[in-house]
């Protein structure tokens, strides 16, 4: 007996030495950035040895970087599990419920931490700005329950607003009209890290919330035979990111249409230049310059990913709410010739969702926390049929057969998505029913990927991909204008 009982303390020894050895390794690949292999080998750690709060609290930082925010979430939780003295873990599992919105259940794991450390500074911080957001989201609820809620549109005098002599950036004429000249100029502008106008960045904002706002959530389209359209992934405020598209593909025209799929905004801290250039083009060429809405195009992640501070930095908090206004009608999908449909997400947690569910949705508000316009925002693709839980925490996971009976119930050929990065900039999975395809390279200044975008031809609507690299821009770091609890929790 006493053989068997030393024989199982060596292989739990060697256990042990093998699992540490894993997480030094994964701990190499996490300094490297290398987060799909850190997560393997913390992986490896845990099976070997499930019952270390270390290796799940750090695999939950390295979700957190890769936005797999549920699986962050569930990590951090077995942590604590484990360990209820990990003050780690509540870090993460806080971070995670703030990436994901739950603020009340972030609040509460910052409130333990203070507890456990009253002299720790950087605890006591996280705690009282989480308690900010926490009131203020509690504020702006009462305020939207009043259903007189009025526009921005309707209190602002753009007329009045005068356009100072010491400003020699672009205008717009008399009646607000965008030429391409006008966009040229505000470009160029852009590119020299200047802003609009306030009066000129209201004026389009005022205009493209009336040219949305008049157009269905699905937007439908019919490419000649001869024609071809660009459709671009995620930008994320990689403002000379968007510039090296036009330089390698040509500006938007009525010969050169686009669609940029999602996500505009946030984490890039060119996001206001990003939307005013993609707003800009959408208002000049209304019927071949497309728009889709995406996950990041709401209140929830504008607060934490950037979006809302850089416009209150660089414009106001006024200005911010026209914002929300606007990406509140933005379309949710796009079917082209009837046999494509582009969304930003992807499919959906029921099966039985038609086309002409689509068209009935009624888009203008914050997106709810789950049915069809959430998962067109917010759903992934997976390897093996059937849905899974989200990685993200929100919406769900669907494989090929999920995939396969919507296209056939819908009479349509594949899906184009984007909301994943990947490392080629783009991905064809599903049995090539289902493209992704991401526009930010080196996403965030620290992935290493390649952006793409995708080539369509009224002939035949055979996918072709264009990769492109990352190009130098001014050192304004990522994030810099992202919720400071965001910017501390992911280290």
């Amino acid at each position: 007996m006493a053989g068997a009982a030393d024989c199982d303390s060596v292989k739990m020894a060697e256990a042990e030495r093998s699992s540490e050895m894993l997480k030094e390794k994964a701990n190499n690949y996490f300094k490297e950035k290398d987060y799909e292999n850190a997560i393997k080998y913390y992986s490896e750690a845990v099976e070997l040895n499930p019952d270390n709060a270390i290796y799940y609290g750090n695999r939950s930082l390295a979700y957190l970087r890769t936005e797999c925010y549920g699986y962050a979430l569930a990590d951090a939780t077995l942590a604590l599990e484990l360990d209820k003295n990990y003050i780690k873990g509540y870090y993460r599992r806080a971070t995670s419920n703030m990436a994901l919105g739950k603020f009340k259940a972030a609040l509460k794991d910052y409130e333990t931490v203070v507890k456990v450390r009253p002299n720790d500074k950087d605890a006591k911080l996280k705690y009282q700005e989480c308690s900010k957001i926490v009131k203020q989201k509690a504020f702006e609820r009462a305020i939207a329950s009043d259903e007189l809620k009025r526009s921005v549109v309707d209190s602002l005098d753009i007329e009045s607003m005068t356009i100072e002599e010491d400003y020699s950036g672009p205008k717009l004429d008399e009646g607000g009209k965008i030429t391409m000249k006008f966009m040229k100029e505000m470009m160029s502008w852009f590119k020299g890290q200047k802003k609009l106008h306030r009066k000129c960045a209201y004026q389009i904002l005022v205009q493209v919330k009336e040219l949305l706002s008049k157009l269905p959530s699905l937007v439908e389209i019919t490419l000649k035979e001869t024609e071809t359209i660009t459709i671009c992934g995620d930008t994320h405020g990689q403002f000379y990111d968007l510039l090296n598209i036009f330089e390698l593909n040509g500006l938007p025209s009525e010969t050169n249409p686009y669609l940029f799929n999602g996500d505009f905004v946030d984490r890039g801290s060119f996001s206001v230049e990003v939307i005013l250039t993609l707003f800009g083009f959408k208002l000049l060429f209304p019927d071949c310059f497309y728009l889709l809405r995406g996950n990041h195009e709401t209140d929830n992640m504008n607060q934490m990913y950037g979006f809302e501070g850089e416009v209150k930095a660089k414009y106001t908090a006024q200005m911010f709410e026209l914002f929300s206004e606007v990406f509140q009608w933005l379309p949710l999908a796009q079917s082209i010739n009837g046999k494509v449909l582009v969304m930003h997400g992807g499919l959906f947690s029921e099966d039985g969702v038609t086309l002409d569910d689509l068209r009935k949705i009624n888009r203008n508000r914050q997106p709810p926390d789950s049915g069809p316009m959430c998962d067109l925002l917010w759903s992934d693709p997976q390897a093996p049929d059937g849905r899974s839980v989200s990685k993200r925490g929100v919406s769900c996971q669907f494989g090929p057969d999920v995939t396969k009976r919507f296209l056939e119930q819908n009479q349509l050929d594949y899906i184009i998505r984007s909301h994943e990065m990947k490392s080629e900039g783009y991905e064809v999975t599903h049995n090539g029913q289902c493209i992704t395809v991401f526009s930010a390279p080196n996403y965030c200044d620290q992935m290493g990927n390649k952006g793409a975008y995708i080539h369509l031809r009224g002939s035949d609507l055979k996918p072709e991909f264009h990769q492109f690299a990352a190009v130098p821009h001014p050192n304004v770091k990522p994030m810099a204008y992202a919720n400071s609890l965001m910017q501390m929790g992911m280290m």
